[in-house]
């Protein structure tokens, strides 16, 4: 056997941010830990943002984060890409830079190839070179089927910080990416997604999340978080919770990727949607016109997703003519609006 042979994707149930913990028992866990307390934390377990932030002295502060899953595609080098990317967005959505990475593997073996194992290696090895970051070694255990991804450490001015809990009432929401990955992953297991389709969100996965980092910095944003396996409406509630704030999400803005619309509305529902679901429900708003398909879409469970950013009014059209500028962002949409905090802390309108 040789890795062309190897289907990954065949290999799991549940792959890339889908495979997470469900983030209702997650939460129930975190929330028995110990608060870490020093005075150079910046960000810890707290407020659930994308990394923790420890500041090292007035010109620079250390973003740590990391993050693995199982395949989410069939290609060994492409697995190895997305579960790069998907890691290193981590530190951008915090406004930071990338500089030292680890790798983080569990392969089996006896069960599979070296050749795949190399190839997820090199996939990996080719996002944080574009990344400008640098690998520093990594460890590996025997287990299948294989998960791979990266602790990462990137930099920050401590004054220029962005978190998941700065959002104010009034500020516009702007998401960087399409939602639908989750479903159209779904859809290729069962043989339902065209081919041209399926190919455009596997690029879209492997998109740096560099360029939104660059235009947040430019423009001042403060508030942003990247989408992955809690679904924009998870993501979405825990921005809002630790912002002491409510977010109005309007449905029919929200950009999706080719093909996913139509398997939404057909059926085509991973079961990571109804477990995101469940978990914002108690929070979640949702107007009686609202397309049940887009609801799902909502809480579909993103891997390597876009950025979610909270920008003041004012700086939203460049902000958006700014991300639109370059191919990789034409579908960088307004999706709603900041609102003071209410009853209820996601509208889905």
């Amino acid at each position: 056997m040789n890795s062309q042979d190897i289907d990954l994707l065949k290999t799991v149930e549940y792959g890339g941010c889908s495979a997470k913990l469900p983030p209702a028992e997650l939460a129930g866990i975190l929330s028995k830990l110990p608060q870490m307390q020093h005075p150079n934390i910046m960000v810890d377990i707290e407020t659930h943002d994308d990394a923790g932030v420890y500041k090292l002295n007035d010109e620079t502060a250390l973003i740590f984060t990391t993050d693995f899953f199982p395949p989410i595609c069939s290609d060994p080098f492409e697995f190895g890409e997305i579960a790069a990317t998907n890691a290193l967005s981590d530190v951008y959505a915090m406004g930071g830079t990338p500089l030292l990475a680890l790798n983080l593997l569990m392969f089996s073996s006896a069960q599979m190839p070296i050749s795949v194992f190399e190839k997820i290696l090199a996939g990996g090895q080719s996002k944080v070179k574009e990344a400008g970051c640098l690998i520093m070694g990594g460890h590996t255990i025997e287990d299948h089927p294989p998960k791979y991804g990266l602790a990462v450490v990137g930099t920050v001015h401590p004054d220029k910080l962005i978190t998941n809990a700065a959002a104010k009432p009034g500020d516009v929401l702007i998401l960087t990416k399409p939602l639908g990955i989750g479903v159209l992953v779904a859809a290729q297991r069962l043989n339902m997604v065209r081919e041209n389709a399926y190919r455009n969100g596997i690029e879209q996965m492997k998109i740096l999340n560099n360029f939104g980092r660059d235009v947040m910095v430019r423009h001042g944003v403060r508030c942003a978080t990247d989408i992955t396996g809690f679904g924009l409406l998870g993501h979405a509630l825990k921005m809002a919770e630790a912002g002491n704030v409510s977010l109005s999400i309007k449905s029919r803005d929200l950009p999706i990727i080719d093909q996913a619309d139509q398997l939404a509305n057909d059926g085509c529902i991973p079961g990571a949607s109804f477990r995101n679901l469940s978990y914002v429900q108690p929070h979640l708003h949702v107007a009686k016109l609202v397309e049940p398909h887009l609801k799902m879409l909502a809480a579909d469970a993103q891997t390597s997703g876009g950025l979610l950013m909270c920008v003041p009014p004012d700086k939203v059209q460049d902000v958006l003519n700014d991300l639109r500028s370059v191919n990789t962002h034409t579908q960088a949409s307004i999706v709603g609006e900041v609102l003071p905090k209410t009853r209820k802390s996601i509208y889905l309108e």
